[in-house]
């Protein structure tokens, strides 16, 4: 690996102050929780997010817990010993050695032929390439196998792109509602129903069939895939499609990558993603008070939900240095903060998949990035998505000689 040079002692290669965070403008919406208190450092925000006593409050995570419904949680609104129980027992499917043995020979399968695929035709949306590749890995992972492509990727995209806030007339929100509900059982029946068929008949290893194997029905096993498709599909399409348009727009990003062996690409993309993160904001409620040891935050108190502002947290000169807000190829991170910051979050709901997302995303763009004469034709547009507090590219046209 490249030599890594520490943070302090690097001098900004722009003018000090520049901020270099594309997104930064959408994420002021903010999300769809009011919330007492807003994170500013990175220490106070993983406190909140290690805090044993804290709960989800984000993503419908207390409209969902007031239903009051006999159907079993999904992880992602589990807490406590249920929630470490059925995260062990998923564990397996996202190691680091998994990732290596299983998942990286699909993900450079699916990368060569989209990457052929586009040097053919000479032009593309890049979204469109990135929701491809995230879908068929995380597809994989979970167990949605059993239906085209294609039209997954489409039934998937309508329920994490768009504007989220219900509508005030209560004719238009019924209608919304009524829609939703026919999106819901379209995907159950074209997707998750045929997979559900085909391990009930011979199980594989992935999500769907260790769900079979926990009892799961198949209203549960629906309400996961959609957990699964927001965590490993949205979020790593949209990350896909920043990295690159930083390196498109940056010979020196751009250079440092495709020159770097993996551990620096790895590490570039960790940079861009602390810099970028694509959820903005981690909801939290705490069940207990949190001060301050020196009074220098706004205290906790219980009950108080609190918004966990993660671009605030990861461009915090006391954990990455001089020039935070800008992209530093070898930057160097103490380990104890992490070289993407909270991007995945902290404590135990950290995103798991954060391996996967890394390593589909760095074989990917290797690939794209050697292409002959590629350019950017068009920028993504740029939208923020409240719900899940993240931001959305579209439209982003690449192209090649």
């Amino acid at each position: 690996m490249t030599a890594q040079v520490p943070s302090e002692t690097v001098t900004c290669p722009f003018h000090d102050g520049e901020d270099q965070r594309k997104s930064a403008v959408a994420s002021a919406g903010g999300g769809t929780v009011k919330a007492a208190v807003r994170t500013q450092t990175f220490e106070r925000a993983r406190a909140v997010l290690r805090n044993q006593s804290a709960r989800q409050a984000g993503f419908m995570a207390e409209q969902v817990g007031k239903i009051g419904s006999a159907t079993r949680q999904p992880i992602l609104f589990l807490e406590g010993e249920a929630h470490r129980v059925q995260r062990s027992a998923t564990a397996r499917f996202f190691t680091p050695k998994i990732v290596t043995t299983r998942y990286r020979g699909l993900m450079i399968r699916l990368s060569d032929g989209l990457v052929s695929r586009f040097q053919a035709r000479k032009r593309a949306k890049l979204d469109d390439l990135s929701l491809e590749l995230a879908v068929a890995v995380a597809g994989d992972i979970v167990g949605l196998t059993d239906s085209d492509p294609d039209g997954l990727a489409r039934r998937l995209d309508v329920f994490f792109t768009g504007n989220f806030d219900p509508p005030k007339n209560p004719i238009k929100a019924f209608a919304r509602f009524l829609h939703q509900q026919y999106l819901v059982l379209r995907f159950y029946y074209k997707d998750v129903a045929p997979a559900i068929r085909s391990r009930r008949k011979q199980r594989k290893d992935d999500v769907i069939s260790h769900l079979i194997d926990q009892g799961y029905n198949g209203r549960e096993i629906l309400t996961e895939c959609l957990v699964y498709g927001a965590a490993g599909m949205a979020t790593t399409r949209e990350f896909i499609v920043m990295a690159a348009w930083h390196m498109l727009g940056n010979d020196e990003i751009r250079t440092a990558f495709l020159e770097g062996d993996e551990g620096d690409r790895i590490g570039l993309l960790e940079e861009i993603l602390r810099l970028e993160p694509v959820v903005g904001y981690i909801y939290r409620r705490l069940h207990e008070d949190l001060p301050t040891a020196d009074g220098s935050a706004q205290h906790v108190r219980k009950g108080d939900a609190v918004a966990i502002d993660v671009r605030a947290a990861n461009t915090d000169a006391a954990a990455f240095g001089a020039c935070p807000m800008q992209v530093q190829p070898g930057r160097k991170v103490s380990a104890k903060y992490g070289n993407a910051g909270l991007a995945f979050g902290d404590g135990e709901h950290r995103c798991p998949g954060a391996q996967v997302a890394l390593q589909e995303t760095c074989l990917f763009l290797e690939r794209l990035m050697q292409v002959p004469g590629l350019k950017l034709e068009r920028a993504p547009d740029l939208a923020w998505n409240r719900l899940v507090t993240g931001y959305e590219l579209r439209n982003c046209v690449i192209i090649c000689d």
